[in-house]
Protein backbone atom coordinates (compact mmCIF):
# COMPACT_ATOMS: atom_id res chain seq x y z
CA UNK A 1 0.00 0.00 0.00
CA UNK A 2 1.62 3.48 -0.79
CA UNK A 3 0.25 6.76 0.51
CA UNK A 4 0.29 10.29 -1.45
CA UNK A 5 -0.81 13.60 0.87
CA UNK A 6 -1.32 17.18 -1.01
CA UNK A 7 -2.25 20.44 0.26
CA UNK A 8 -5.15 22.00 -1.90
CA UNK A 9 -2.73 25.32 -2.30
CA UNK A 10 -4.40 27.18 -4.92
CA UNK A 11 -8.01 28.23 -4.77
CA UNK A 12 -10.57 27.13 -7.50
CA UNK A 13 -7.40 25.42 -9.50
CA UNK A 14 -6.93 21.97 -10.36
CA UNK A 15 -4.45 20.18 -8.39
CA UNK A 16 -3.34 16.54 -9.65
CA UNK A 17 -3.80 14.41 -6.48
CA UNK A 18 -2.74 10.59 -7.29
CA UNK A 19 -0.98 9.83 -11.18
CA UNK A 20 -1.03 6.14 -11.51
CA UNK A 21 1.80 4.50 -12.80
CA UNK A 22 2.19 0.53 -13.33
CA UNK A 23 4.61 -1.30 -15.39
CA UNK A 24 2.38 -2.61 -18.28
CA UNK A 25 -0.72 -0.33 -19.37
CA UNK A 26 -2.98 -2.77 -18.60
CA UNK A 27 -2.29 -3.03 -14.84
CA UNK A 28 -2.76 -0.18 -12.96
CA UNK A 29 -4.10 0.85 -9.24
CA UNK A 30 -6.76 0.47 -7.12
CA UNK A 31 -7.96 3.37 -4.47
CA UNK A 32 -8.28 1.93 -1.41
CA UNK A 33 -9.29 5.15 0.45
CA UNK A 34 -9.05 9.23 0.31
CA UNK A 35 -9.26 11.18 3.01
CA UNK A 36 -9.87 15.16 2.83
CA UNK A 37 -9.05 17.37 6.03
CA UNK A 38 -9.92 21.02 6.72
CA UNK A 39 -7.18 22.28 8.62
CA UNK A 40 -8.50 25.66 8.76
CA UNK A 41 -10.06 26.26 12.21
CA UNK A 42 -12.76 29.22 10.91
CA UNK A 43 -12.98 28.31 6.92
CA UNK A 44 -15.30 26.06 5.29
CA UNK A 45 -14.19 24.83 2.45
CA UNK A 46 -15.88 22.83 -0.98
CA UNK A 47 -13.88 19.65 -2.46
CA UNK A 48 -14.30 18.67 -6.06
CA UNK A 49 -12.70 15.60 -7.61
CA UNK A 50 -12.01 14.05 -10.93
CA UNK A 51 -10.76 11.02 -12.05
CA UNK A 52 -9.85 11.41 -15.33
CA UNK A 53 -8.71 8.93 -18.04
CA UNK A 54 -5.28 8.63 -19.71
CA UNK A 55 -6.13 10.03 -23.55
CA UNK A 56 -3.84 8.30 -25.66
CA UNK A 57 -1.04 8.71 -23.44
CA UNK A 58 -1.24 12.12 -22.52
CA UNK A 59 -2.69 13.50 -19.52
CA UNK A 60 -6.73 14.18 -19.86
CA UNK A 61 -8.89 17.13 -18.34
CA UNK A 62 -10.83 17.05 -16.07
CA UNK A 63 -14.44 18.08 -16.75
CA UNK A 64 -18.13 17.45 -15.70
CA UNK A 65 -17.78 14.19 -17.53
CA UNK A 66 -15.33 12.87 -15.32
CA UNK A 67 -16.37 14.39 -11.98
CA UNK A 68 -16.86 12.41 -9.31
CA UNK A 69 -17.56 14.58 -6.42
CA UNK A 70 -19.42 17.95 -6.47
CA UNK A 71 -17.87 20.33 -4.13
CA UNK A 72 -19.06 18.72 -1.04
CA UNK A 73 -19.01 21.09 2.03
CA UNK A 74 -16.01 20.32 4.50
CA UNK A 75 -16.34 22.37 7.45
CA UNK A 76 -13.75 23.63 10.12
CA UNK A 77 -11.62 21.25 11.44
CA UNK A 78 -13.87 18.16 9.72
CA UNK A 79 -12.67 15.17 7.75
CA UNK A 80 -14.66 13.26 5.18
CA UNK A 81 -13.43 9.78 4.47
CA UNK A 82 -14.04 8.29 1.20
CA UNK A 83 -13.67 4.15 1.34
CA UNK A 84 -16.80 2.67 0.63
CA UNK A 85 -15.84 2.14 -3.17
CA UNK A 86 -12.76 1.27 -4.57
CA UNK A 87 -11.80 3.03 -7.96
CA UNK A 88 -9.08 1.15 -10.15
CA UNK A 89 -6.82 3.51 -12.18
CA UNK A 90 -5.15 2.40 -15.33
CA UNK A 91 -1.47 3.80 -16.19
CA UNK A 92 -1.57 7.05 -16.37
CA UNK A 93 -5.24 8.12 -15.23
CA UNK A 94 -5.17 10.96 -12.31
CA UNK A 95 -7.13 12.23 -9.74
CA UNK A 96 -6.96 15.61 -9.97
CA UNK A 97 -8.73 17.83 -7.17
CA UNK A 98 -10.40 21.49 -6.97
CA UNK A 99 -10.88 23.57 -3.74
CA UNK A 100 -12.53 26.96 -2.72
CA UNK A 101 -10.30 28.03 -0.51
CA UNK A 102 -6.20 27.81 -0.51
CA UNK A 103 -4.24 26.16 1.41
CA UNK A 104 -6.80 24.73 4.02
CA UNK A 105 -7.79 20.99 2.56
CA UNK A 106 -4.90 18.06 2.57
CA UNK A 107 -5.95 15.61 0.43
CA UNK A 108 -4.45 11.72 1.19
CA UNK A 109 -4.81 9.52 -1.29
CA UNK A 110 -4.37 5.53 -0.39
CA UNK A 111 -3.59 2.76 -3.28
CA UNK A 112 -2.77 -0.40 -4.17
CA UNK A 113 -0.82 -1.93 -6.92
CA UNK A 114 -3.17 -4.22 -8.95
Amino acid sequence: MALTSTLIDSANTNKGLYTSTAVSPVLGNAITTIIICNTSSSQTATFTLYAVPNAGGAQGTASTSNMIINAISIPPTETVSLDQEKLVLSHNDILVGKASVANVLTVTVSTLAV
